[in-house]
């Protein structure tokens, strides 16, 4: 697996890539508003709904390695976070840092939010 635009297996890399073209046309409003945000980060270059290992990343910085998951409601039951757990994991193995907001910590605090993808961002 190369690192730079295909961060994905090539066996499943156009499986991925076309449910990443799909989640971008039916972004939450949640990732709206972050994309929105990404945007206006001078100097990081983001992309949305990238494929990275046999996931689709919410947003990633490759030139920074780091990944942003925005997390809705289901996110709480005790399964999800089991699996959301061991998505963060195989990602970290790749060399990815992942940093995971609520959908209400991007629509009522986006201000913090930006702010500590920034932070996080100059440390990398």
């Amino acid at each position: 697996m190369g690192y730079g635009i295909k961060t994905t297996y090539p066996d499943r890399y156009s499986l991925l890539k076309d449910f990443a073209k799909q989640n971008r046309r039916e972004m939450t409003l949640a990732e709206q508003v972050m994309w929105k945000n990404l945007r206006t980060l001078q100097g990081f270059h983001f992309r949305r709904q990238h494929p990275i290992g046999d996931y689709i990343a919410d947003f990633i910085c490759l030139k920074k390695k780091l990944v942003i998951e925005i997390d809705g409601g289901y996110h709480n039951q005790p399964d999800q976070q089991l699996n959301d757990e061991g998505r963060t994991a195989v990602i970290e193995r790749l060399g990815y840092s992942v940093i995971r907001f609520s959908n209400e910590a991007v629509l009522y605090d986006i201000q913090n939010v930006t702010q500590t993808i920034k932070s996080k961002l100059l440390t990398l």
